[in-house]
């Protein structure tokens, strides 16, 4: 276990995926789209004192397994714990949407509020949600979990922007689901953007080329510009998936690279 933290943004890298393609990742049909893309997984967590927020809840072993080429490095709970929390010092989980890699352990974290947009629950609950195109995105056992969470009165089910904290806001940008949401947080060290799927990569963004998993095109492209108008001058929008997350920030001591600090970048030179 390292030192536990009393305040930051980090990253947690729980498992990753090498056999993927240029081509998955962004719409259409991309110049090099059978080129190598590597994918890493992570959810997300916020310190700030006594409270803890974390930033969905990734799959669990058993999904990897299931799916395949999915290498599992370590749980998000067990990341968690190299911060110094455990799951049930977590006050808050935010769900950004509802796909698999983001769902697995909802159900780990005892005391804390779970937040998620109205539309992106409804969606995921309707007929809809059971067409080709969209199933295999989603775990029924994990909706099945969060619709209990729902009854049980755990649930925070939004309608659109919230504060989750002082300094943590989550903003509705759709487009990838139809509530998807993203995570801004003011740190001493200026704004970090959570964008989640809402950018897997810092190329889709970057480039303003939407990934290829897209709900509402338009709405991937206002994404794009929500992203850019919360993070401001000087903010930093760390992408859902990126491998280079742990090049353009520094790990936490002691954590190989499971565990990035977003406040910490290696020096230039």
């Amino acid at each position: 276990m390292t030192a536990a933290a009393s305040r930051g943004v980090f990253a947690l890298r729980y498992a990753y995926r090498t056999a993927s393609v240029r081509g998955e990742h962004f719409y259409g049909h991309p110049a090099g789209c059978m080129d190598p893309w590597p994918i890493d997984y992570f959810t997300w967590v916020v310190l700030d004192g006594d409270r803890t927020v974390v930033v969905d809840a990734g799959f669990t072993p058993d999904t990897a397994g299931r799916r395949g080429d999915r290498p599992y490095l370590a749980t998000p709970v067990d990341l968690l714990r190299r911060l110094g929390r455990e799951p049930g010092d977590v006050s808050d989980l935010v769900l950004t949407h509802l796909h698999y890699d983001h769902t697995g352990f909802v159900g780990a974290y005892p005391a804390a509020r779970i937040w998620l947009q109205r539309r992106e629950l409804e969606f995921w609950s309707s007929p809809m949600a059971r067409r080709g195109g969209f199933a295999h995105l989603l775990d029924p056992d994990d909706l099945a979990t969060i619709r209990r969470l729902v009854d049980d009165g755990r649930v925070e089910v939004m309608e659109g922007d919230a504060a989750v904290a002082p300094g943590v806001g989550l903003h509705l940008v759709g487009g990838h689901t139809p509530g998807t949401q993203v995570v801004r947080v003011q740190t001493d060290d200026g704004v970090r953007v959570l964008a989640s799927d809402a950018s897997h990569f810092y190329a889709n963004l970057g480039e303003d080329k939407p990934y290829g998993v897209v709900c509402d095109l338009p709405d991937m492209y206002r994404a794009f510009d929500r992203l850019r108008e919360l993070a401001g001058p000087g903010g930093v929008v760390v992408p859902g998936h990126d491998p280079r997350v742990t090049e353009r920030h520094l790990a936490v001591p002691g954590t190989g690279d499971l565990v990035i600090d977003l406040t910490a970048t290696p020096p230039r030179g």
